[in-house]
């Protein structure tokens, strides 16, 4: 004798449920191994490059030393509300960051002298850039697959790499050839300025924009020479200004002789630009590459 129809109704619903759910989660599978979320393994940085870049893979820290001076140095890629700050760079809340137990921890070579403590916590990773000797914009792209395959999603490395570099190349035929030579600086106080020259963020960028950098003199590791602003003087330029200005200094330079003629030999007013990680890797370098195009373009319109 066969079950009530009623019966026979209920035992196909009751099989049918799992039956879906797990259809459903056949389906979803290729988009869920695709979900950065659950893709990248929980990681802690010291370093705001390190710190860019995993931002720009869509695999932001949950944790970072000195999170407010990023937003003021980097500013983007923007970081979740969620990140925790860890403190100063160079002396982390150790206690803080073992409560929050990273399966990583990332640093730069700056900060290998804290690699043993940090090592008590998670295992360290040390990731190099701005070597003496090497070319930029390779270390760059070397960094960028190192840390795409440390938070497994080696796709979003190579993605990131590409859009920086079809972007730099749309901006270098956006601004022709017609540019005069830059000067790129940024002010330590009123009377002087780091000097961006050779293995620097912002030489690899004016290099990849067909841009001329009328500084030639010696560089150190991180790509600037800290001068006195007299040693601008004679160069024959177009001054380029990153902010953030030093406190007081843009209202002191507003009454500086010195500075007031090096600006009328310039080759137009400086261009004022946003802050940039000069340190940073491709995020910063397309950022850079970006605003600089933008204050060329407006300034030829005016």
């Amino acid at each position: 004798m066969s079950p009530p129809r009623r019966l026979r109704r209920r035992a196909r619903r009751w099989l049918a449920g799992p039956l879906v759910m797990l259809l459903t989660l056949f389906t979803a599978l290729p988009a869920l191994a695709d979900s950065p979320h659950l893709a990248s393994p929980r990681l802690a940085t010291l370093d705001w490059t390190l710190a860019e870049t995993l931002a720009a893979l869509e695999a932001p820290p949950a944790a970072l030393a000195q999170l407010d001076a990023y937003h003021a140095w980097v500013g983007e890629p923007a970081l979740p509300d969620a990140v925790i700050d860890l403190g100063l760079r160079s002396q982390p809340n150790l206690e803080l960051l073992a409560d929050l137990d990273p399966e990583r921890i990332l640093i730069s070579p700056m900060f290998a002298n804290l690699a043993p403590r940090l090592e008590a916590i998670a295992p360290v990773d040390t990731l190099t850039l701005y070597t003496p000797g090497r070319d930029t914009w390779t270390e760059m792209r070397e960094l960028t697959r190192r840390v795409a395959d440390i938070v497994e999603r080696p796709e979003a490395g190579e993605r990131l790499i590409e859009d920086t570099e079809s972007r730099l190349t749309r901006l270098e035929q956006r601004l022709g050839d017609d540019a005069p030579p830059l000067l790129v600086v940024q002010f330590m106080d009123a009377r002087h300025v780091r000097v961006f020259g050779d293995n620097g963020l912002y030489q690899a960028v004016l290099d990849r924009l067909g841009l001329k950098n009328a500084w030639n003199g010696v560089t150190n590791a991180w790509g600037f020479s800290l001068v006195g602003i007299e040693a601008l003087a004679g160069l024959d330029a177009r001054l380029v200004v990153v902010e953030p200005y030093p406190a007081g200094v843009r209202e002191t330079l507003a009454d500086s002789g010195l500075w007031r003629r090096l600006v009328e030999r310039s080759r137009g007013e400086p261009l004022i630009l946003p802050p940039v990680w000069s340190f940073g890797a491709l995020p910063s370098a397309q950022r850079f590459a970006e605003q600089l195009a933008t204050a060329l373009e407006n300034d030829d319109v005016r």
